[in-house]
């Protein structure tokens, strides 16, 4: 499923991100209300993986929160990064917290081995959920996400539409004393698998297979109705919703003013090298003075200066990329081109227009 959405209004066009608000957070809330004896199942235990040889306790201990606070705190990061589906496509947003998730599993145990090889710090249980994802999810909103100041707190502190994120996570980050475990290996898998430095993203990925029975099962239950261009700005249900607008707005509002700025950037190198005003037509030179003294009869005009082509030269790699979300070849080269080569600034630019 391709990313074509232009729209800011809540899950629009982000399936994968209502379900993983949604599953995870009723299974959550059975079992710590309705079912709390069938806890010890999804008990994040490392040590009955090592000694015990229950390997299955590295999938179930990592879907479901056993704690209603991190479940509340996880939902909201997972709206808040429902972008990334929408700007890379269900497909690649899936791979993305498919192959954050393996990665995350390996790491958790090398941290553990490491805390007790060095310190002689034994960690038997770690906080349960889909924890790893979530904190590997920062890495390319901390790269990607540009930053817009909203307000300034006592004159020197700056808030921006990225504080709230951050506050948000910082919450999950301290709600047990060895998340901090969890978020690490979050956060190196997610940087090993944004780099792909080790080539991670060719072999931990969702197949093609499992993406369109996904598309087909997820998308009837979970997408949301197109939003209208009528519906105005602040009719979301929550405080926090009409925040989030605002500041999907600001985004939206940046990138095209940097695009703009990136153009009078290419525009001046240009006037630098070529001239932009042909100062011969308003000032000729004093050879040419003498020659008008004695010359007569009309003079031929001179022809209108007109802008030489734009040359700039796109990466083939990133067109196809933009041609991947379903942009002709033609628009994509020209968004790089206006854009620098900056694929995000280009990806906005033609959902834009």
């Amino acid at each position: 499923m391709m990313f074509t959405s232009t729209g800011s209004w809540g899950l629009y066009k982000a399936p994968l991100s209502k379900s993983l608000l949604l599953l995870p957070t009723i299974l959550a809330v059975l079992l710590t209300v309705l079912l709390p004896q069938y806890q010890d199942l999804f008990i994040y235990n490392l040590q009955a993986v090592r000694q015990g040889k229950q390997l299955w306790r590295l999938v179930s201990g990592r879907l479901i929160c056993l704690d209603l606070k991190d479940t509340f705190c996880s939902s909201l990061l997972i709206y808040n990064f429902r972008i990334f589906e929408r700007r890379f496509g269900s497909h690649k947003f899936a791979s993305f917290l498919f192959g954050a998730w393996i990665l995350s599993a390996f790491v958790d145990l090398l941290l553990t081995e490491a805390l007790r090889f060095m310190f002689e710090l034994q960690v038997d249980v770690l906080p349960a959920g889909l924890l790893g994802p979530v904190f590997a999810l920062f890495v390319p909103f901390y790269n990607t996400i540009p930053r817009v100041q909203v307000t300034q707190l006592l004159g020197h502190v700056s808030i921006t539409n990225k504080s709230l994120t951050y506050i948000v996570g910082a919450q999950l980050l301290t709600s047990s004393a060895y998340m901090w475990i969890v978020a690490c290996s979050g956060l190196i898998a997610g940087m090993l698998y944004y780099s792909n430095k080790l080539a991670v993203q060719k072999y931990l990925r969702v197949p093609e297979w499992v993406a369109r029975c996904g598309s087909v099962l997820l998308e009837p239950v979970f997408s949301d109705s197109e939003p209208t261009a009528e519906a105005p700005l602040g009719m979301g249900a929550t405080l926090d919703i009409q925040r989030q607008q605002r500041m999907d707005m600001l985004d939206q509002q940046l990138l095209l003013s940097q695009l703009a700025h990136f153009r009078r950037n290419a525009q001046q190198q240009q006037a630098q090298q070529t001239g932009l005003l042909n100062w011969n037509r308003f000032f000729p030179t004093l050879r040419h003075r003498g020659q008008n003294r004695h010359q007569e009869g009309p003079q031929p005009q001179q022809p209108p200066y007109t802008h030489p082509p734009d040359n700039t030269a796109v990466v083939e790699e990133q067109v196809a990329r933009l041609m991947e979300m379903g942009f002709s070849r033609m628009d994509a080269q020209e968004a790089l081109r206006a854009s620098n080569n900056d694929i995000n600034i280009a990806t906005n630019f033609l959902l834009q227009h």
